[in-house]
């Protein structure tokens, strides 16, 4: 009875082990990276912008296919207006002049391309000249929630200040729909200010759709998120030069089937990491009776591209304090270390904050680490490693991903591992 019964557990756990290690990283039948992606906009020669974008857009407008436009300056969309853009449009931001798009709170765009006919916001710099911020980037804001004192934040970007403004009560506002969009080569300072995302959103509510954006060779953040309730699908970021996704005030994010791609040479000096995570930029503007920063993450593959070289990479995540993170079904490859958090030192407050299962983690120094006192956390890795399903292991970056290289549309659906007495078989 003992045998039947030892027999069965075993199996029940090689059942829930086969179980826990699939559908790891981005996921997909096929590899959601190919046709609208580029992770060599410098060899792209863009059309010539004839037609040009600035000031105050006031009413409905559409860009045409047909068309290039130039932004030109800062462009703000407002009077509760609709910016449209056909599938196909090619947007080039002016390198003099640091063109910005900023869709003021009440105000929406909606720019959803298609696989094969994507949005395009680039530099209008030639192909031999182009580099990350030759242009401003683009600012989304809402009415969502956001936790500074009086539930509204001002973006500190020198912007026009009847159109700095964001947040509100309507966690499902909606901005409008950003579907296969690529950003190329954005964040410029506008002025002495600290400089621009790649998107920005602030205060924008779940009814915004968010999915399918590439933002390559952003000179800060690719994706940053001041507050609101947003959800986010197939989201690339490519050689970013600071955080690749970087999340305070608040925001309420289910976050899924999203990569980051870092690159050791593309890399700042600004402790850059895939994730950012905390409650507030300025603790004297948090409130603490308002939301804290909550993200839900599932089926994200977090990769550093260069074997044995971090450069100026961090950690792969920072949470800060007073932050929650969930991660599950994802993949972490080439890191000092996987996870950095401040000021928890022990597991019953790590549990508290942050909820990890099902993950490999590949080709990282560290696992865990804290900014206080030693550098670890107590706790029992082994043991925690099991009852989450948490895979360490070494390797090639071939062994993790089905095509990790840029010489065609790269592939990083992870690569099931088995091991078998002494060595891997890739399946």
């Amino acid at each position: 009875m003992k045998t039947n019964l030892f027999l069965l557990v075993l199996i029940c756990n090689c059942y829930i082990s086969i179980y826990a290690q699939s559908g790891l990283g981005i996921n997909e039948k096929e590899n959601w990276l190919e046709y609208w992606t580029e992770f060599d906009p410098k060899k792209v020669e863009y059309r010539e912008a004839k037609k040009i974008i600035a000031g105050y857009i006031s009413e409905n407008t559409t860009l045409y296919s047909r068309d290039t436009y130039l932004l030109q300056g800062v462009v703000y969309v407002t009077n509760n207006a609709t910016l449209t853009i056909e599938p196909g449009t090619i947007i080039r931001g002016d390198y003099k002049t640091c063109g910005t798009l900023i869709i003021t709170k009440g105000a929406k765009i909606i720019a959803e391309g298609t696989e094969s006919f994507p949005i395009v916001f680039t530099t209008n710099k030639d192909s031999y000249s182009r580099k990350p911020g030759d242009w401003g980037g683009i600012i989304i804001m809402g009415d969502a929630p956001v936790n500074t004192f009086g539930g509204v934040g001002v973006l500190s970007f020198d912007l026009d200040p009847q159109y700095n403004r964001y947040g509100g009560e309507n966690s499902e506002s909606n901005s409008g729909i950003l579907k296969y969009v690529r950003i190329e080569y954005s964040g410029r300072k506008l002025s002495s200010k600290k400089e621009l995302n790649g998107i920005s959103f602030a205060g924008v509510g779940s009814k915004t759709k968010i999915e399918n954006i590439q933002v390559s060779y952003s000179n800060d953040d690719s994706f940053e998120f001041y507050g609101g309730n947003v959800k986010l699908e197939k989201l690339i970021s490519y050689r970013a030069s600071d955080d690749d996704f970087d999340f305070t005030q608040g925001v309420q994010v289910d976050f899924n089937n999203s990569i980051a791609i870092r690159h050791p040479f593309s890399s700042d000096a600004e402790k850059s990491r895939c994730l950012e995570i905390d409650s507030y930029d300025i603790i004297e503007k948090f409130d603490s009776q308002r939301n804290k920063t909550n993200i839900k993450a599932t089926n994200l593959t977090l990769v550093n591209t260069e074997d044995n070289d971090q450069g100026l990479i961090k950690e792969a995540v920072f949470v800060s304090n007073e932050s929650f993170f969930s991660m599950n079904n994802s993949v972490v490859y080439g890191f000092k270390d996987f996870l950095m958090v401040k000021d928890i030192t022990i597991i019953d407050e790590f549990e508290e904050y942050i909820k990890l299962k099902n993950l490999v983690i590949g080709h990282c120094d560290n696992t865990f680490r804290t900014m206080k006192g030693d550098g670890t956390i107590g706790m029992d890795n082994d043991f925690f490693f099991a009852k989450n399903y948490i895979k360490v292991s070494d390797g090639l970056i071939s062994d993790f991903f089905k095509n990790p290289t840029f010489s065609n549309t790269p592939d990083f659906r992870y690569l099931k591992i088995e091991k078998n007495k002494n060595h891997v078989v890739n399946k």
